[in-house]
């Protein structure tokens, strides 16, 4: 069973293929598609609004069950900025790494004078899936909840992950962020691994009724 990931982040299909390969689900992106697609621009002013729209495109044009998340950053301080322009919120260019880099920067800026106490926030992840003739079949979404930190840590994951202190952990000095999980770990508690979880059964219904 192979499904079209609306995506060509390799982290990103990573942490979705550890979910979905044990129930026989083969996740491949879009750098395995055989033409090169233009982007949908992200209008979409909710995650679940943009995962829509990603889902249908991609689906459509190369007649496929296609997945797409929108996910991003939600911080209380900040009124939910960056929200769903997390991936752009420096608005800078470069590789994904220089451009996480900026967007993290950028973020401990505007946090600078927060205390603790305030610097409360949620990774947010929406996902749809949709059909070749454009029918949405289900969508999900999950939440990793923590507090940024007073600076990045940890070198596993990506995007704001090195801030994001992770709520609900046993007492450490000092607490890990989302960066500092080893992947399983990620996985079986982070906003991702948890839509995905929670779109597992449609899915698996999908490819039996395909």
């Amino acid at each position: 069973m192979h499904l079209l990931i609306a995506t060509t982040n390799p982290h990103k299909l990573e942490e979705i293929t550890a979910v979905f390969a044990p129930a026989g689900i083969e996740a491949v992106g879009l750098s395995l598609i055989e033409r090169q697609l233009p982007e949908p621009e992200e209008d979409q002013d909710t995650f679940l609004g943009n995962a829509e729209l990603k889902a249908l495109y991609y689906a459509r044009e190369t007649r496929r069950i296609c997945l797409a998340d929108d996910s991003g950053l939600v911080v209380d301080a900040l009124a939910g900025r960056p929200g769903v322009r997390s991936a752009r919120y420096a608005g800078s260019t470069g590789t994904r790494d220089e451009r996480d880099a900026a967007n993290n920067a950028k973020l401990l800026a505007e946090l600078a004078d927060v205390p603790d106490a305030r610097r409360t926030a949620r990774f947010v992840c929406a996902m749809c899936v949709a059909t070749p003739d454009s029918e949405i079949i289900g969508t999900a979404e999950g939440h990793f909840e923590g507090r940024i930190a007073h600076e990045p840590r940890g070198e596993n994951g990506f995007g704001y992950d090195p801030l994001l202190i992770v709520a609900d952990e046993p007492p450490r000095d000092p607490p890990r962020t989302a960066a500092e999980l080893s992947p399983d770990e990620k996985n079986a508690r982070s906003h991702r691994g948890n839509a995905c979880r929670a779109i597992l059964p449609t899915l698996t219904d999908a490819f039996a009724n395909d």
